[in-house]
């Protein structure tokens, strides 16, 4: 009984936070981690001492989807935006990667991460306004401007209006949901790319219809079916019919690159964790996937979440 009032309190707490995925709790035991979703322990290397970067080669992409957790959250705690934001620098140096997208970033977070690395630029605007300045939360993309170039991008949102600021379909949705696109120029290759980034609903009907959303605008936007990515927090555990859309249109690199693991993706600052964030492929040759979860400067957990990592090659 005393565990029942305990889970109670806790949804009861997030439900009033306020903060995107504070109210979020996927499945867990306590004192350890729910392995019904295929997730395996946490590791504990019990030191960050700094690598040199990964090398990528000249026809490879490296990847990183990472929720970096809103700014906003945690205020006073040793998991706040400013206790914790030094390890992202030194974690995206060392995995070195030619793309990246953020989830729940905040602008000074975004512009943080930009003004702390050398020679990457980023495109992404409000979920909120719409705007490239507004207040709110954001799915950035960067990209490393030496190895490839941005063509085009924009910003629709998983709702029934997708051209401006909303929320989704189903009744009760709270955050408004968009996903980030862009299409690149591989500078070394001269292939082309396309990108969507996202963060998926708490409210599993949205999750589901905006899935559908997202692969209807793959194939819109992307009408030379390019090779594409889509990664992003999707609040969802794999396999499950919110990635019935994908099926015979992309790929999860987790499960289709030799080199992988099973790791947990959302840790919640703590050893809990299951798999919710992913990246999914069309067109490329999958290499390996890995999640990132060092600890980074001295910090365990840079986010609620780890960074998931994946190298692919451009077909022959």
């Amino acid at each position: 009984m005393k565990k029942i009032l305990y889970f109670a309190l806790a949804l009861l707490v997030a439900s009033c936070s306020g903060k995107d995925n504070a109210d979020y709790i996927p499945p867990y035991t306590e004192g350890g981690m729910d392995f019904s979703q295929g997730a395996k322990p946490i590791i504990d290397p019990g030191s960050d001492t700094p690598r040199d970067p990964a090398v990528v080669g000249e026809n490879q992409i490296k990847i990183i989807s990472f929720n970096i957790r809103t700014g906003g959250a945690d205020s006073g705690t040793a998991h706040a935006w400013t206790e914790r934001r030094s390890g992202t620098p030194q974690m995206l140096s060392v995995e070195n990667p030619t793309i990246f997208g953020l989830q729940e970033a905040q602008l000074y977070q975004a512009d943080f991460v930009k003004s702390s690395l050398e020679g990457y630029d980023y495109v992404g605007v409000s979920r909120d306004t719409g705007t490239a300045a507004g207040a709110g939360e954001r799915m950035p993309i960067f990209w490393k401007t030496s190895l490839v170039q941005l063509e085009d991008w924009g910003t629709f949102w998983l709702s029934s209006t997708p051209e401006i600021p909303s929320v989704g379909w189903a009744e009760g949705s709270t955050y408004r949901r968009c996903a980030t696109w862009a299409r690149f120029r591989h500078i070394a290759t001269g292939k082309r790319f396309f990108y969507i980034n996202t963060h998926l609903d708490l409210v599993r009907d949205n999750r589901i219809y905006g899935m559908d959303l997202i692969v209807k605008k793959l194939k819109e936007l992307n009408p030379s079916a390019y090779p594409s990515f889509l990664t992003g927090d999707m609040n969802e555990s794999w396999p499950s019919a919110v990635f019935d859309p994908l099926n015979g249109v992309m790929d999860n690199l987790r499960e289709t690159a030799s080199e992988t693991d099973h790791f947990g993706t959302f840790n919640g600052f703590k050893s809990a964790s299951s798999i919710i964030d992913f990246i999914f492929v069309s067109g490329f040759k999958p290499v390996s996937y890995r999640t990132v979860n060092e600890s980074w400067n001295g910090i365990k957990f840079i986010s609620d979440h780890f960074p998931i990592s994946g190298l692919v090659e451009f077909e022959e």
